[in-house]
């Protein structure tokens, strides 16, 4: 479900220069077991399958917690701390230590802005609510005189994974 709101939203917003980048996460109850080759197939087939394409850029599989969380995401983290007090089942969370702002959910969202600032994190977000969300924050950005680009390609690192 997530998969195809996230394909919609790329949808509703390729106008504005908007895009999602996927990040593949093992830490939520092992949901994400494949090895990085495997993960496109994976979406096309089995979760959620039907032949499912991400409209989006999908990158190699990462921790966004513990030890070994990747820096974007300790970043992230420290810019908008949770607001979820609940951090859950801890025998479904697969990192150490746990701490208060770790990302507790692999759809866990967070908006940023066309230049690189955290805008907003949601554990979980309905769709109306982010599709508002996109709005208000390019209205924003254009009072503001702001033009939204899309992500420099020298971020986009080696770590992309692409159909074959």
């Amino acid at each position: 479900m997530e998969y195809h709101r996230m394909n919609a939203l790329m949808d509703r917003f390729s106008g504005e220069n908007f895009t999602i980048l996927g990040f593949s996460c093992n830490q939520f109850g092992l949901q994400a077991p494949e090895e990085n080759h495997e993960t496109l197939d994976v979406l096309q087939c089995v979760r959620p399958g039907g032949g499912f394409i991400p409209k989006f850029p999908m990158f190699s599989k990462i921790e966004v917690n513990g030890l070994n969380e990747e820096p974007l995401y300790s970043f992230l983290k420290e810019s908008l701390p949770s607001v979820n007090p609940v951090i859950g089942d801890i025998r479904k969370l697969y990192w150490s230590p746990i701490k208060v702002d770790d990302i507790r959910w692999n759809f866990e969202k967070f908006l940023i802005t066309a230049d690189g600032l955290p805008y907003r994190r949601e554990y979980f977000m309905p769709f109306h609510t982010c599709v508002q969300q996109l709005k208000l924050l390019c209205a924003g950005l254009a009072l503001m005189g702001v033009k939204c680009t899309k992500p420099d390609s020298s971020i986009i690192s080696s770590n992309l994974l692409h159909y074959h």
